[in-house]
């Protein structure tokens, strides 16, 4: 779907008002779970991608999983402003397209070390330093069902490692150090007593 396409299906969406996806917090049994890979980019996957565009906006969030919305469909949107994908005033990642759709993303090749605080609509109040690979490779589909491949690096390459973990049933506190995760266990407790449980 060409990035226009997109916009008017987000302008739709957000004036309709009828979506019923909600965000999934930590202790949801979803979250642990792992996706399953599309046989083909169908409408309904198109309009699933679309709402989900629609939440994470509306959740100020840079990135979204299906599994983040209680589906286990292999997808996942992200949408990073220009002004955050710079350094010296120079675009990391052009040719990279904003929204970013992703249909059955994987990642083949990782390159360097990159270690910065992270956050997650998952996880509302609770944020921690996480290392990831500076730079990666991913294959998916997009929206159109035309296989893709691109290299991303710095803050792109961290939301993409981020939103495929999500993918796999992994969360971004199963890639802190076991400090961090002790200096937040209060806070994930209770996150997790309220939303199901499931750790």
């Amino acid at each position: 779907m060409k990035p226009s396409a997109v916009r008017a299906a987000l302008v739709r969406l957000a004036q309709s008002e009828n979506s019923m996806l909600k965000i999934c917090k930590y202790g949801a049994k979803v979250l642990r779970e792992k996706s399953v890979e599309v046989s083909a980019v169908t409408g309904a996957l198109r309009d699933l991608a679309n709402e989900m565009l629609v939440l994470m906006r509306e959740a100020k969030g840079v990135g979204l999983a299906a599994e983040q919305v209680g589906r286990t469909e292999r997808l996942c949107v992200i949408d990073i402003p220009a002004g955050c994908d710079t350094e010296e005033n120079e675009r990391f990642n052009a040719p990279v397209a904003m929204p970013l759709v992703m249909f059955n993303p994987r990642i083949v090749a990782r390159e360097g070390s990159q270690r910065d605080k992270e956050g997650c609509l998952s996880f509302p109040g609770v944020g921690g330093e996480v290392t990831r690979a500076r730079q990666v490779v991913c294959q998916f589909l997009d929206a159109d069902n035309n296989p893709q491949m691109i290299t991303v690096r710095g803050f792109l390459a961290r939301a993409v490692q981020h939103e495929t973990d999500h993918l796999d049933g992994v969360l971004y506190i199963d890639r802190m150090t076991a400090m961090e995760r002790l200096a937040l266990a209060a806070r994930l407790k209770k996150l997790a007593k309220t939303n199901g449980g499931v750790r």
